[in-house]
This record gives C-alpha cells, sequence and structure tokens, in this order.
C-alpha cells in the first residue's frame, strides 16, 4: 500500500514541479523593444540598452571630456512612468536600471543629458 501511494505521488510531483516552472516569471521569455531618445546638448554620449525578463538596463559610456548628468525618464505601458539620473565621469561608463512591476511589450526612454 506504501508503494502505490509513492508511485501516484512522484508523477504528480514532478507535474507540479513542471508547471509550477512553466509559470515562473524566470521562465517567461518577456520579449519588448526599446526605444532610447536622447537629448545629448552636445556631449559624446552613448547607450547600450540590455534587456532581460525582469528589468532593462541602459549601459552609458560618456567618451566626452567633460563629467555628465543624465536624466532618464522611462515609459513602458502599462507600467507607470519612472524617473531616474546618472552621474557619468569623463570617459567612464555606468548604467541605468528600469526594474519590471508589470509585463511591458515596449519601452521607450527619454534621455537628457547636460555637462556638470
Amino acid at each position: 500500500m506504501k508503494n502505490s501511494r509513492l508511485n501516484v505521488r512522484k508523477p504528480i510531483m514532478l507535474g507540479a514541479a513542471i508547471a509550477l516552472a512553466t509559470l515562473s516569471p524566470l521562465a517567461v521569455a518577456q520579449n519588448y523593444s526599446v526605444t532610447i531618445n536622447p537629448t545629448l546638448n552636445g556631449l559624446d554620449i552613448k547607450f547600450d540598452p540590455v534587456a532581460n525578463p525582469e528589468m532593462l538596463i541602459v549601459k552609458v559610456t560618456n567618451n566626452s571630456d567633460k563629467k555628465a548628468r543624465c536624466d532618464f525618464l522611462y515609459e513602458a505601458q502599462p507600467q507607470f512612468p519612472y524617473r531616474t539620473a546618472a552621474f557619468v565621469d569623463a570617459g567612464k561608463e555606468t548604467q541605468s536600471v528600469f526594474q519590471a512591476s508589470t509585463h511591458w511589450f515596449s519601452v521607450n526612454v527619454n534621455v537628457t543629458c547636460v555637462a556638470v
């Protein structure tokens, strides 16, 4: 009797584990487009978006000879807009991270950079 219960539980537990794995946020492939709209004010700054399922990372490289402040406005419907800023020293690289709280289909990033 004990063996028959064990034999029934194994497939059920395996099926439940597979179902949970397929429903987890990491297992769901989230494909979305990223559009960056920069206003650079004469600075030589490059942006490299790295799209992950749960966040968007924008790498910022400052190739100019001045320290810069970049203000980011992330718009990813249906999520509320998110504002943040990053300071980048001359010749250095930093990143700005936007965390997902809902499922995105596209993200518009408006960036304004000024010398400081």
